[in-house]
């Protein structure tokens, strides 16, 4: 039993089954939805639940959800009409708060889209500033939270594609043109996101790492094995006029750090349920 208390920013499909881990590991745990019905699901649940909207400014007081020994900021950036600056200003606002909570681990899930296509196996310290990123927001983002630091402990997470459960490969793809099969994979199962995630509140690392699965499949032996798996129709696969630029993300330095051993190291064999 643990009498730490663990605030999750965004109970969506990952923050959810990782309050409910956490619950089940013993930790008190909070955490947020944008709903008055997905909060009276998580509440049922035996979390402590807050609806909570970040507009860029929260619609609601953080003095309560903040009153925790770890944060977790799971919120995926809005893209399109609300422009890229949001989403860092999302987060300015809540690490303003954060100043003055007594809070004293943070994590920030970020995500491996801030890597361009390198062609090549790219590591954290590829992308260290905005204007090296492919998503300079991200990065501003996750400026923002390291700016915590060393008053905070920081983690940032950067997540690569999450996967798993009813999140199947197939069914983004079936029937459509695919010019990118020969392209490599960087997905993590959302089981791995968990424990890592668990791992991290447990063992406190302070830096930024990657969080995918060490083995990369090509897209195409991923859709054909999905397709065939759950009766999707086989996307059509065209080779491209030109090469397909691309990324496989290491996650070697998590693996040392919290010497993690995947549950799903090969996307290839990732569980999925319809």
């Amino acid at each position: 039993m643990t009498n730490q208390t663990i605030s999750i920013i965004g109970c969506g499909w990952l923050g959810t089954p990782l309050a409910e881990r956490l619950l089940s590991e013993g930790f008190q745990v909070k955490g947020s939805t944008t709903s008055v019905e997905k909060a009276i699901i998580l509440k049922s649940r035996g979390i402590e639940a807050y609806q909570l909207q970040l507009n860029p400014e929260p619609t609601s007081d953080l003095t309560v959800l903040l009153e925790a020994d770890t944060l977790v900021v799971n919120i995926p950036p809005k893209a399109g009409k609300v422009g890229d600056a949001f989403h860092p200003k999302q987060i300015q606002h809540l690490t303003d708060a954060l100043r003055s909570s007594p809070v004293k681990h943070v994590i920030y899930v970020s995500s491996t889209s801030v890597y361009p296509e390198l062609n090549r196996i790219v590591i954290e310290e590829d992308v260290t500033k905005p204007e090296q990123s492919a998503a300079p927001a991200f990065v501003q983002a996750e400026q923002f939270v390291q700016s915590l630091a060393p008053q905070r402990i920081v983690t940032v997470l950067r997540s690569g594609g999450l996967m798993g459960y009813d999140r199947i490969p197939g069914k983004y793809v079936a029937g459509r043109t695919v010019d990118t099969g020969a392209v490599p994979v960087n997905y993590i199962h959302r089981d791995d996101a968990v424990n890592i995630l668990v791992a991290i509140i447990q063992q406190k690392p302070t830096g930024t790492f990657n969080v995918v699965a060490p083995e990369h499949p090509t897209r195409e032996a991923i859709y054909r094995k999905s397709c065939a798996d759950f009766g999707y129709e086989l996307p059509i696969l065209v080779t491209p006029t030109e090469s397909i630029p691309y990324k496989v993300i290491s996650p070697e330095k998590l693996i040392q750090t919290i010497h993690y051993s995947f549950r799903y190291p090969d996307p290839l064999q990732f569980l999925y349920e319809l």
